[in-house]
């Protein structure tokens, strides 16, 4: 949809901005000394083998907010304060896990007899939960401390409790206070909680002691003043998705979600008649439904209805129509309780469903050093349920480019100041992970290149659109650190910043994506949501491993792929009708150009979310986790060194008439604005006298011994994982703006059987937080260690996080879709 800027403004939009985006067994007598069998009658492992002692504990880390400090404290709340519905997480034996993956694995095998045989809920309990022991041992000790369990649901990983903060107190040893927090009033739990050690081989912890709650993954167009010039603004309406992503090639084959269900995972009911005003003027003539439903409801979901976050449940509904027009769009949602997110319980009760659906999409998130391990262990076993029940997960990956804190710890999400960090939420082995881009047919042009008008009408259609073809794709970035922005304006990284112009550029909001730093442990730092201490990632999936361009960093990265997020930088951003004024919306009334405009990775997810219910209407299937099949098609497209053909640049202006399943983004980075906080300089390039510098990867600073093994007759070989930040980062004209990483190199010293010391040789370059650390040979077994980058230790040159690169990176994973040849592609 093409609409003229009314306003004089220099030659970009700059449309930055706001988000939407988002226990077991006392046997009645609690020091019963009787121990279980170590297997039950479905083979199951009963891991609660020891008697129940109050009074040897261990402590779960990782789940104190960062808020929960005395600055904030406002003290101790009633013991009868009520705590209702929050989920405990449970653990299974490593033996177990590894088992459930294995069978994940061959659930994506064409060659394996278990392809695509999905299991219910009940299944999955029963081959790979907890023993029915365990549970009872759990709930026997639950009870006796005075809480209820409502609920255990079917996959014998989660309970539903009930309690008070005494109960917590006394079962949990942490005490419940209030906080005040930039002037709202908060709870949480003040230290990390304890449990009786029987416990812990079965027990991950307590989801949430807290009622912080995650953020939508959305941010509002907003107006920036520029010093001159005008500018024309391309909006995207349904008919711009369908053109750009070659969607109506497949409508006319008949190919449009007919059949098919799309959950969109909510906060909030959407608002009044929004949905219906935008599929009247986008959509008309298509026949598919949008419903809100409550899973579960009258157990642990309530009705939530509107709140502030029903513009982020107006733009999923809408969007997810938009790209598969006929589909049964599903607005599920639950009511937050006093502790626990309400899309979380949703998701675990669609997913325990009977008839789970096959397509969910979520548009929340923390990140993953603030949601804590017992959120993230939480999110992950729910996904992995899903996995195994058929079920496809999309997650926005969200908003702030590559520091997924920024937005918990600056005022205002204007800059970064702790490092580089990911979203908790979205990045598990067994969800689709989506990041975000923009177009780059201004830059291109302002830059000499083909005019905007190659891209666009001049003039709207009947419904709206205006864009002709295929257009090229840059990361979303809407901040002053972003090199393309900063040359457009002769100026560099990060000296754009500093001046007058940059400062109206001052923004975190861009796609984000990173490696998994902290999906376990906990942070040193947690009050400033560092990601070093025990913080370890998620090891890296197989199916993402050997990816021309993803790094040997041995954890889980992200994003998969992206699809158009942008907020209106280079003028572009997405029309939807959210008319609540309560929550920033305008009416939706007379030409939608007066509209509310979003950006931001809750566009992208259900976007791509409903592209996969196309590929599902098409082959008749549930795909399950698509990422093995997707990186599988990448791999095959890509090759060895990259595939220029399928380079997003190199594809303008196509009528969709292309090989390539993934457009290849090349140009562009997620880079953002950071500053000092007091000693905390990590992750962040601020040469002497700028006020903001830009988030960058750097060197090891140390190496840390977090097991000393036992029986070395020799030093063994020690070795880094690779760093992250590994390709070159180049100019659209070729040059190099970063050389790309160096891997560092370490030796060991063993003595008495044991690892005395590691010695780091050389500090390499391109790290992120906490690095693996691989320690073979020397006769012995057992030892481990960690690299780090310390926290007061600041990045001494521009090393850029994250560049586009040929291949797979962090701005934009895999890249962004052709839809048809997505959905036509033989690997499904």
């Amino acid at each position: 949809m093409r609409r003229k800027n009314r306003t004089a403004m220099i030659r970009r939009v700059g449309l930055g901005a706001v988000a939407l985006a988002t226990v077991a067994l006392v046997f009645a007598v609690r020091r019963s000394s009787r121990l279980w069998a170590h297997g039950d009658e479905s083979g199951r492992t009963i891991l609660i083998t020891q008697a129940i002692d109050e009074n040897k504990l261990v402590t779960l880390a990782g789940n104190t907010r960062p808020e929960a400090a005395a600055i904030n404290d406002r003290g101790r709340v009633p013991d009868g304060f009520p705590m209702d519905h929050m989920l405990l997480q449970l653990r299974r034996s490593p033996e177990q896990e590894a088992a459930l993956d294995q069978y994940l694995d061959e659930q994506q095998d064409k060659n394996s007899p278990n392809f695509r045989h999905w299991l219910k809920p009940d299944e999955l309990g029963e081959k790979y939960g907890l023993a029915d022991a365990d549970i009872e041992a759990i709930k026997g000790w639950l009870e006796s401390h005075g809480f209820t369990v409502h609920y255990v649901y079917p996959n014998h990983m989660v309970m539903d409790i009930s309690g008070t903060a005494g109960q917590i107190h006394e079962a949990f040893h942490t005490e419940i206070h209030y906080l005040d927090v930039n002037g709202e009033q908060h709870f949480a739990n003040m230290s990390d909680p304890q449990i009786p050690e029987a416990l812990a081989p079965a027990v991950v912890g307590v989801v949430s002691l807290n009622n912080f709650k995650p953020h939508a993954m959305y941010k509002t167009r907003a107006q920036y003043t520029f010093v001159s010039g005008g500018s024309t603004f391309y909006t995207l309406v349904p008919a711009d998705f369908q053109t750009i992503y070659n969607l109506t090639p497949l409508f006319a084959a008949g190919v449009n979600g007919t059949g098919q269900t799309i959950v969109v995972v909510e906060n909030s009911d959407t608002y009044k008649n929004d949905v219906t005003t935008y599929r009247n003027t986008f959509l008309p003539g298509y026949t598919g439904t949008v419903t809100t439903t409550h899973p579960n409801a009258g157990s642990n979901c309530t009705d939530p209805g509107t709140n502030l976050d029903d513009v982020e449940a107006d733009l999923d509904a809408e969007v997810a129509s938009a790209t598969a027009p006929d589909a049964s769009i599903q607005v599920a949602t639950c009511a937050d309780t006093s502790t626990t997110f309400g899309g979380l319980i949703a998701i675990q009760n669609l997913v325990s469903a009977g008839s789970p659906p096959a397509i969910i999409s979520m548009s929340y998130g923390i990140c993953e050093v603030v949601t804590g391990a017992s959120s993230n262990a939480a999110f992950n076993s729910a996904f992995q349920s899903a996995a195994a029940a058929g079920v496809s997960v999309f997650a926005s990956a969200g908003d702030d480019g590559a520091s997924g804190c920024a937005r918990d710890f600056s005022p205002g999400n204007s800059y970064a100041l702790s490092g580089i960090n990911i979203s908790g939420w979205g990045e598990t082995p067994y969800n689709v992970s989506v990041g975000g881009t923009d177009f780059e047919d201004l830059y291109n042009s302002l830059e000499g290149g083909l005019p905007q008008s190659t891209y666009w009408n001049s003039t709207n259609g009947t419904t709206f659109g205006s864009a002709k073809s295929y257009i090229p794709e840059i990361p979303w970035n809407s901040s002053c650190a972003g090199w393309l922005l900063s040359n457009v304006e002769g100026s560099s990284v990060p000296a754009f910043c500093q001046t007058t112009t940059g400062a109206d550029f001052v923004d975190t909001a861009a796609g984000s994506g990173g490696p998994s730093g902290c999906a376990t442990g906990a942070s040193a730092n947690p009050n400033q949501a560092i990601v070093n201490g025990t913080c370890a990632g998620y090891a890296k999936p197989s199916w993402q491993s050997g990816l021309f361009g993803n790094p040997g960093d041995r954890v889980r990265d992200i994003p998969d792929v992206s699809l158009f997020a942008a907020n209106g930088l280079w003028s572009h951003y997405v029309t939807i009708c959210a008319s609540d004024p309560a929550s920033g919306g305008v009416a939706c009334t007379g030409a939608p150009s007066t509209w509310a405009g979003v950006g931001g990775t809750s566009v992208s997810a259900p976007v791509m979310a409903s592209i996969q219910a196309l590929v599902d209407e098409e082959h008749g299937i549930r795909a399950g986790n698509p990422n093995p099949t997707y990186y599988s098609i990448a791999k095959s497209e890509f090759g060895s060194s990259g595939n220029s053909t399928c380079y997003s640049i190199n594809n303008p202006p196509s009528s969709g008439t292309t090989s390539c399943t993934f457009y290849d983004v090349t140009q562009g980075d997620s880079d953002v604005d950071c500053k000092y906080n007091g000693k905390y300089k990590v992750g962040c390039y601020l040469p002497t006298g700028d006020t903001y510098g830009v988030v960058s990867t750097q060197p090891l600073t140390g190496v840390t011994i977090t097991a000393a093994g036992s029986g070395y007759t020799s030093n063994p070989t020690c070795k880094f994982a690779a760093p992250s930040n590994l390709q070159k980062y180049l100019s659209p004209t070729g040059g190099t703006i970063y050389p790309g990483g160096k891997q560092a190199t370490c030796t060991a010293t063993a003595s008495g059987g044991k690892v005395t010391a590691i010695t780091l040789t050389n500090a390499g370059q391109g790290y992120t937080g906490n690095v693996v650390c691989a320690l073979s040979g020397g006769g012995g077994v057992g030892a481990k260690c960690v690299g780090n980058v310390s926290a007061t230790t600041a990045a001494k040159s521009y090393q850029p996080s994250f560049g586009a690169t040929p291949g797979w990176d962090f701005a934009t994973g895999i890249g962004t879709v052709n839809a048809y040849n997505l959905v036509f592609n033989t690997a499904w």
